[in-house]
């Protein structure tokens, strides 16, 4: 009886909060029509990593040739495994390590500007390269570096001597590195910019009146206001570890550079989708992502253990 009552009160609720917020959910509903259509509806899809799949042939049905976790053992075992692990791990994390605080250190000094019209130029500026095509970004990088490059004649002028790093397998991760924060670390900034511009002036006036300097100011007033946000975006670049930016490496690499460049994302490109290899490919993908999942459920344990926040 009692839980009876207490189902009844729980539709009451439910009834009366869709009733109150029915236009909030009118405009939300366009956008989980198009989630589950292009989100939930393609995960169908997954099956074919346990079959031998053929363009034209069915997901499901008689003629179906599965193959249980084959494609996912000749990964794992292939020649190529470890090496193109290590270099997704490497570029993944120089770009985590140094890539994810430079927008933080940007925006905590661009917010100490006072200077209006500077500060929208330095933001302007900031934000310029994250609109600029990927492909002209890289075609910009490899005329810098390649032996006839600006970058080559530049070491040749102070004595050093000149070498095209397109070609150099040691050289890419820092390239890669440089290019993909220059393209990103302003836009990134936006987030904290617009945390920092939430927090209560009059915390900023009594630092002032106590005597407190800016760096102060930064380290007890700004800094605690923007840890939340910090850990939130730290999970999910961890859980974005075996995601390094494919895009960008296929359009800077080259085989000379394979070594050092050849990550999980151009191995599936390349073996799965041009070599017409379309089970063995979902297997390598679906992989990678339960791998993702697992860092991201590790990273949002250890941020609840460790701090007051987490994604859930």
């Amino acid at each position: 009886m009692v839980r009876s009552q207490a189902g009844k009160r729980a539709k009451k609720t439910v009834s009366r909060d869709i009733r109150d917020n029915i236009e909030l959910y009118l405009i939300l509903l366009p956008v989980l029509v198009l989630i589950f259509i292009f989100s939930y509806m393609p995960m169908y899809g997954v099956v074919i990593a346990f079959q031998n799949y053929q363009p034209g042939m069915p997901f499901i049905g008689p003629n179906v040739k599965w193959v249980g976790l084959a494609h996912f053992e000749q990964f794992i075992s292939s020649f190529y495994f470890g090496r193109i692990l290590r270099n997704t791990l490497t570029l993944s994390g120089l770009n985590l390590l140094m890539g994810f605080w430079i927008p933080i250190i940007f925006a905590l000094l661009l917010n100490e500007i006072n200077h209006s019209k500077i500060k929208k130029f330095i933001q302007t500026v900031s934000y310029m390269p994250h609109f600029i095509s990927m492909v002209v970004v890289a075609g910009m990088v490899i005329s810098f570096i390649s032996a006839d490059g600006i970058i080559p004649k530049l070491a040749e002028a102070v004595g050093l001597q000149a070498k095209g790093l397109n070609t150099n397998p040691p050289a890419f991760k820092w390239i890669y590195t440089v290019t993909n924060i220059w393209k990103s670390f302003g836009w990134g900034s936006i987030l904290y910019l617009s945390t920092m511009s939430a927090i209560d002036p009059n915390l900023y006036e009594a630092a002032d009146i106590d005597g407190a300097t800016r760096a102060k100011r930064i380290w007890y007033i700004t800094i605690p206001h923007l840890i939340p946000l910090v850990i939130i975006q730290l999970i999910f670049a961890v859980g974005g570890l075996m995601n390094a930016n494919t895009e960008m490496i296929l359009l800077l690499y080259n085989p000379a550079i394979y070594s050092s460049a050849d990550v999980i994302g151009t191995y599936m490109y390349r073996d799965g989708l041009l070599g017409g290899k379309f089970s063995f490919g979902s297997a390598v993908g679906l992989l990678m992502n339960i791998l993702s999942f697992i860092l991201v459920i590790g990273a949002n344990m250890l941020a609840r253990r460790l701090t007051d926040y987490s994604l859930w």
